[in-house]
C-alpha cells in the first residue's frame, strides 16, 4: 500500500519537473526563475495541505480544485507544454504518471 507522504512527494516531483521542463523552454534559465520558483513552492505547500491526498493520485485529476485562480491558469499553461515534453525528458516518470492517472480514473493499467 502506497503511503499518502509518498503520493505526495510523487506530485511534488512530476510538478517540480514540469515547472522546470517550462521554464527552460520558455524562460531559456538553466535554474528556476522566480515566477516559476514561486509556481513550485505554491504548488508543493497545496500538495502538503491537500486534504484529499489518500483519495487520489495527482492534483490534476482532482475534481476540487484548491489553487487560487491565476495559479490554476499558470499550473494548466506549465502542464500543457511539459506534459509532452516529459517523455522526452523523464519517460519513466512520465510513463508511471499517465498510468497511475488511468488506474485513478477507473481505467487499464
Amino acid at each position: 500500500m502506497k503511503t499518502v507522504q509518498g503520493k505526495r512527494e510523487r506530485e511534488k516531483r512530476v510538478v517540480g519537473e514540469m515547472i522546470r521542463i517550462y521554464c527552460r523552454g520558455n524562460h531559456h534559465c538553466r535554474e528556476l526563475c522566480p515566477n516559476c520558483a514561486e509556481l513550485l513552492r505554491y504548488a508543493s505547500e497545496r500538495s502538503d495541505l491537500c486534504p484529499f491526498m489518500e483519495k487520489k493520485t495527482f492534483c490534476s485529476n482532482c475534481k476540487v480544485h484548491c489553487y487560487r485562480k491565476e495559479q490554476r491558469e499558470q499550473i494548466r499553461k506549465v502542464m500543457r507544454y511539459a506534459g509532452p515534453r516529459m517523455l522526452w525528458h523523464h519517460p519513466i516518470l512520465a510513463i508511471r504518471h499517465v498510468i497511475e492517472s488511468n488506474k485513478e480514473k477507473g481505467g487499464n493499467p
